[in-house]
């Protein structure tokens, strides 16, 4: 299942997880390297319909006994051959299992092994157990995200699990796998998705350094304070999203809500106005619908768009025209980004496994017939 795409001969494992590790994994698999997921004896039980765990695409998977020296040797085989490691283990996990770096690294001195937690591999909270809300909340972003008055707004699972851990997790598998090729040397990735989220925040730390943003929730451009950046309800219940935060792009706003000539709204960078002329806004557009007020900024530099619900965002006519969403097996996602003019992704295919899968892997490991049999009669591998 080795994949078209700039990452086309690399081989990584993945010890199975959920979240952060798997969307790793996927981003690695979507543009082109061959992801072997090891997944416990018995499968996920979390994932009732694997065709439908797009987290988990492109890839196959071999089911495995870590609980049996002979599973742990099997993985042992596997990252011999392998250029890369992904685990998403407390600290010490790894270890206790016999899989650790220091481990795998002597059998394979230019493995890059990527260890994903929530708290790092160490600190004082580093064997807590945690989820992206906690991660996020000591990095300071889920304080700042929220409208004026009301408790911080979690953000989905988006800031921490996915952005501060799997995608950061990628970039920096893909930088080690980089440094190998100048030193011959791989090493261990410590990724905590507490330091990511931060990491995302750059901006906003850069701004309130600067004096330009304030340390509260609702009273700044882009974190729903300003009336030229929110999203507002429509006259069938909908919304839409404004964005336009430069002038040239607000004085468009205001002629297409035919509001340009309000001397209230006039003036667009004064915090103290910002409340009154968000309600000005707000009453204009309750007066049409959505899609009538999408009409009317088609096509130009308003920064005005619909606000799309799952079922609805693979239907627009942009993403379709764009092919960002696909469907595999009959089920819509979001296809592989970003592009390449030379080395194209491929389509994404369901995860497989099975007997055929794991007597490949394990042959390409270097195990023969009666091994493979031996190991699954002992219920060694599924």
């Amino acid at each position: 299942m080795t994949m078209a795409g700039p990452l086309e001969g690399y081989r990584i494992i993945e010890i199975a997880g959920l979240g952060p590790g798997p969307f790793c994994a996927m981003m690695l698999a979507d543009h082109g390297a061959e992801v072997i997921r090891v997944d416990r004896l018995g499968g996920n039980a979390l994932v009732s319909d694997p065709k439908r765990e797009f987290l988990n695409r492109s890839r196959r998977s071999i089911e495995v006994n870590l609980k049996d020296p002979r599973g742990v040797a099997l993985v042992r085989s596997l990252c011999a051959g392998a250029d890369g490691l992904i685990e998403g283990f407390r600290p010490g996990v790894m270890e206790r299992l016999g899989l650790g770096p220091d481990e795998l690294l002597k059998a394979n001195p230019r493995l890059v092994y990527g260890r994903m937690t929530g708290w790092g591999q160490d600190g004082p909270y580093a064997r807590m157990a945690g989820h992206d809300i906690n991660y996020i909340a000591l990095s300071g972003v889920l304080n700042a995200i929220g409208r004026e008055g009301q408790p911080p707004a979690p953000p989905l699972n988006l800031v921490g699990d996915f952005g501060g851990g799997g995608m950061l997790m990628a970039f920096a598998m893909v930088s080690a796998l980089l440094s190998v090729q100048r030193s011959g040397k791989g090493q261990v990735i410590d990724c905590a998705m507490s330091e990511g989220s931060a990491v995302l925040m750059a901006m906003i730390y850069s701004l309130q350094a600067q004096g330009a943003w304030k340390d509260a929730r609702g009273a700044n451009f882009v974190d729903s304070g300003a009336h030229y950046y929110d999203a507002y309800e429509t006259a069938d219940g909908k919304f839409v999203a404004v964005g336009a935060v430069e002038p040239q792009f607000y004085r468009m706003l205001l002629e297409g809500l035919g509001l340009a000539d309000d001397p209230e709204l006039k003036v667009q960078g004064d915090r103290r106005l910002w409340p009154a002329q968000k309600a000005k806004i707000a009453a204009r557009l309750k007066t049409k619908t959505r899609a009538q007020w999408c009409a009317a900024f088609e096509g130009g530099d308003a920064c005005f768009s619909p606000v799309l619900s799952l079922e609805e965002a693979p239907a627009h006519a942009h993403n379709v025209a764009r092919r960002a969403f696909t469907e595999v097996d009959g089920a819509m996602q979001p296809a592989p980004a970003p592009r390449y003019s030379e080395t194209q992704t491929a389509p994404p295919t369901p995860m497989v496994s099975g007997e055929s899968v794991t007597a490949d892997v394990l042959m390409k490991a270097g195990l023969g017939p009666d091994e493979i049999a031996g190991l699954r009669r002992d219920g060694v591998v599924a």
